[in-house]
């Protein structure tokens, strides 16, 4: 594997689009979601405006913060955006497309697939690449599921016959093939490991955690083995505003560095086809 300009690392920072397409009551689905600023024992059946105001800060505050930053510094990243949230606030989608920015399907809404039957998903799939037509102008060459996929998802996206890849595995630090039906199908893993969901605590953890799997994956790419990272981030979490200080301190330590290609997804998966393809 070769990137361009002969970096050793790929990084790619992941902006988790969610905002305004998670379970709640106000949106009809009889429960409440979480992954937010604190973790509350709230009654399940009673709904919760705090969490619903802390989803909302990442809509409201956080992702334009996150896109002013990228901006600022010269990066581009990916977009992991739910087809509902980009309904909901269009503006996002046309600032982030303007700015360089890629898009990857997080789903219709941020829910599970395997909560869905077969025939459900399938629907979900192609009203969400029909929704993103709309809001982001054309339709996204990625997928990625809320946590996992179906035993169904995969075949289904082959099915579908529009996307280039999924990163709905966490398996590996490059991408691969695999074989689905009668097509060969691209797999360009994700991480959970780097991302704001480790580091709502303590913002200096999280910044040496990146630094340190950067300062490691970067080794092995400068012996011959470059490698792929990816950053997961959520405008309602890193988009508060001491913790996008750290991750301002990441991305300035990676380009000081040198030898850092901060690639979108799309990037990384033409780049990977063009050369094993």
């Amino acid at each position: 594997m070769e990137f361009p300009d002969s970096a050793h690392v790929a990084v790619n920072l992941v902006v988790n689009y969610e905002e305004g397409s998670e379970y709640s009551h106000f949106l009809g689905d009889g429960e409440n979601d979480s992954l937010t600023e604190v973790q509350y024992p709230f009654p399940p059946d009673v709904r919760d405006l705090a969490t619903e105001s802390m989803y909302e800060y990442g809509s409201r505050v956080g992702i334009w913060r996150l896109l002013r930053l990228f901006e600022e510094l010269g990066v581009n990243g990916t977009m992991f955006a739910c087809a509902e949230a980009f309904e909901r606030n269009p503006e996002v989608a046309s600032e982030a497309k303007r700015l360089g920015h890629d898009l990857v399907s997080h789903g219709y809404r941020w829910e599970e697939h395997w909560r869905l039957s077969r025939e459900e998903e399938a629907k979900r799939i192609r009203i969400a690449v029909e929704s993103f037509e709309k809001t982001w102008g054309s339709r996204p060459n990625g997928w990625y599921c809320r946590y996992g996929p179906s035993v169904n998802t995969r075949e289904l996206l082959v099915e579908e016959g529009g996307f280039l890849y999924d990163s709905d595995a966490y398996n590996d630090d490059l991408p691969y093939f695999v074989q689905v039906g009668e097509k060969r199908h691209l797999v360009v893993p994700y991480s959970l490991t780097y991302n704001d969901i480790q580091g709502t605590r303590s913002p200096g953890d999280f910044l040496e955690y990146l630094k340190r799997g950067l300062d490691e994956l970067w080794l092995e790419g400068s012996r011959g083995q470059p490698k792929m990272m990816s950053i997961g981030l959520h405008p309602r979490l890193v988009g508060q505003a001491g913790r996008t200080n750290a991750l301002r301190e990441f991305i300035e330590y990676a380009q000081n560095k040198g030898r850092v290609w901060f690639a979108r997804r799309d990037d990384i998966a033409t780049t990977w086809m063009e050369q094993f393809g």
